[in-house]
């Protein structure tokens, strides 16, 4: 058995997320925690929402509330929509916990001992209608790059192009709409990852394991332009982490706070101190998760993100580990996702555009969106969602191959032996050759679940499922129960052992399902098959079943083309 620490990029707190935000990060953690656990494996499952910087600030303005009342109500919704979907954090987290506070303060300082940070004067947007410095999307305008008039002053939405306020066309204040905006000199600290540049060019280059994605991204910006650049860590707000040397008030830096991305990754560490003091537990069982003179050597740790979030993990928290020179653990894998986008353009919080997770589930059960996002997670290349390529999806993979199989097989059984695995012959030639193919398709799932290949996984998955239907044709226990009821008696009893064993290998993607098949075949066995042979035999004859309800209705037309209107503009 291993330790696997997982985390996933921390959703900001500025509303609900949509379903993007879902497969880009949680939901393939979420995924890949299950199936570690499923195999044994001890498993810390982290997130927490990030509740820092100007988001935040500003959709608290925007909803007239104060933004510490306002993140405490968006942490509960999200985690109320994160158990939604199922998401099986050890635990959920925030930003602003008084153990990050510690940490984030904690790290700076050993930076500063190190001498991996400066303090730089520089010129900032100021707003004197709005009274303060206006840093990152306090700013918005229009895109040097593209052209975009919604821009922010860190980064464009629609190119994706990081950028300095000072960078937009025609800015103006996102608070008030101000264009009479004007250039001051303000202090501020820098994170000096240029010195760290060879340190990290090492240890990104030893992961050879890793995406091409993830390392393409790292690698450009490391060498790219001017190479590595130094990093902002402080900002001019009034919502954040003080800006601290440890326990030491910072000369020169009163009322400054650090930034986001600076602290927002410190997080990770600070949840498992979060986690532990919920648990009642001490400070050396977290560390064994996070520090290497503490057990953390043999932990394999794995972290989950966007594209968009790549530079800050592959780089920024690096160097802060790095930097501090204490014996942090540093992450094993990054599994970071392309875009999916949204009929033809892209799914957009700020814009609220798409379908959004609350949305989600109240039109269908978790298992549907999960299944159908993780079948099409944008591994490789950006993906699109379609309200026809769900229907798609969710009516021939769910509906027509699993839901199809055990409804099939419950129902014969019933009806002709009655609701107990029925006794009977031998193993057939039928279901020897379903538990040979079985095997070599279960060793390949199993290959693709470690490798984190969520797709290739997914069609796995759905093969393993549609062999299970193919054996129902091949046998034909509807005809050999008239000649040879021990023959059509020993197939159904293979069959409904199959329902078992799959839901627990489809547990990873759909564990309601998983949750149904089980209390219907009547048992609580859920070790993962190592033998298809040994496996198909735990339900033995005279155990009891019963018949479940649909497992998976399907999508009409009707409903298909109403959702489409309903979701054709954007969120209000």
């Amino acid at each position: 058995m291993s330790r696997i620490l997982i985390t996933s990029a921390l959703p900001y707190i500025n509303g609900i997320k949509h379903l993007g935000n879902l497969v880009g990060s949680q939901l393939p953690a979420d995924l890949y925690a299950r199936y570690c656990r499923g195999r044994g494996h001890e498993v810390l499952f982290l997130c927490a929402t990030d509740e820092h910087g100007t988001p935040a600030e500003l959709a608290a303005t925007k909803a007239d509330m104060p933004v510490d009342a306002y993140c405490t109500q968006m942490h509960r919704t999200q985690a109320k929509l994160a158990a939604g979907f199922k998401l099986s954090f050890d635990y959920f987290g925030r930003s602003s916990s008084p153990q990050n506070h510690r940490l984030t303060q904690y790290f700076a300082g050993r930076l500063a001992e190190n001498g991996f940070i400066s303090e730089v004067s520089e010129k900032m947007v100021y707003s004197p209608a709005d009274g303060r410095f206006l840093p990152d999307r306090y700013i918005e305008g229009t895109c040097p790059n593209c052209g975009y008039d919604k821009a922010r002053g860190d980064q464009c939405e629609n190119c994706t192009k990081q950028l300095d306020p000072t960078d937009l066309l025609e800015p103006r204040s996102a608070i008030s709409g101000s264009t009479e905006l004007e250039i001051r000199e303000t202090k501020h600290l820098y994170l000096r990852q240029s010195a760290l540049k060879d340190e990290l060019d090492a240890w990104i280059d030893s992961k050879s394991d890793w995406p091409i994605l993830t390392t393409s991204i790292a690698k450009k910006w490391l060498h790219d332009g001017d190479g590595l650049q130094d990093r902002g860590i402080t900002r001019d707000l009034n919502w954040g982490i003080p800006v601290k040397r440890g326990n030491d008030d910072w000369p020169g830096m009163e009322g400054k706070v650090f930034y986001v991305w600076f602290d927002a990754p410190i997080e990770y560490i600070a949840c498992a101190a979060e986690w532990a003091e919920a648990q009642g537990k001490d400070e050396e069982d977290w560390w064994r998760w996070w520090r290497t003179d503490a057990g953390a050597e043999d932990v394999r740790y794995v972290q989950f993100m966007g594209k968009d979030n790549v530079p800050f993990h592959t780089l920024s928290f690096p160097s802060t580990l790095i930097g501090s020179r204490d014996p942090w653990k540093l992450v094993d894998y990054i599994k970071s996702f392309n875009y999916l986008n949204y009929d033809g353009g892209q799914f957009s919080t700020s814009q609220g555009r798409g379908v959004f997770q609350d949305d989600a589930l109240d039109l269908l059960p978790a298992d549907y969106w999960r299944w159908w996002l993780l079948s099409n997670a944008p591994e490789t290349s950006d993906s699109e969602f379609t309200w026809e390529k769900f229907q798609t999806g969710v009516n021939k993979d769910l509906a027509d191959v699993l839901g199809n199989f055990v409804s099939r097989v419950t129902k014969f059984c019933r009806s002709k032996f009655g609701t107990e695995v029925p006794e009977g012959g031998a193993i057939t030639e039928e279901g020897a050759r379903l538990i040979a193919d079985l095997d070599a398709r279960l060793a390949a799932y199993v290959g693709h679940m470690d490798a984190i290949e969520v797709r290739k996984a997914a069609a796995e998955l759905r093969a393993m499922w549609v062999a299970g239907n193919e054996f129902l044709q091949s046998a034909a226990p509807w005809s050999s129960f008239k000649t040879d009821p021990d023959r059509a008696a020993a197939d159904i009893r293979l069959a409904l052992n199959l329902i078992r064993v799959y839901a627990v290998i489809s547990a990873p993607f759909i564990p309601t399902a998983t949750s149904t098949l089980l209390e219907a075949m009547q048992t609580e066995r859920t070790e993962w098959p190592e033998s298809m042979a040994d496996a198909l035999t735990v339900l033995p004859p005279g155990k009891a079943f019963t018949v479940p309800q649909t497992l998976f209705a399907k999508i009409s037309d009707e409903e298909r083309e109403s959702w489409a209107e309903r979701f054709s503009g954007t969120r209000a």
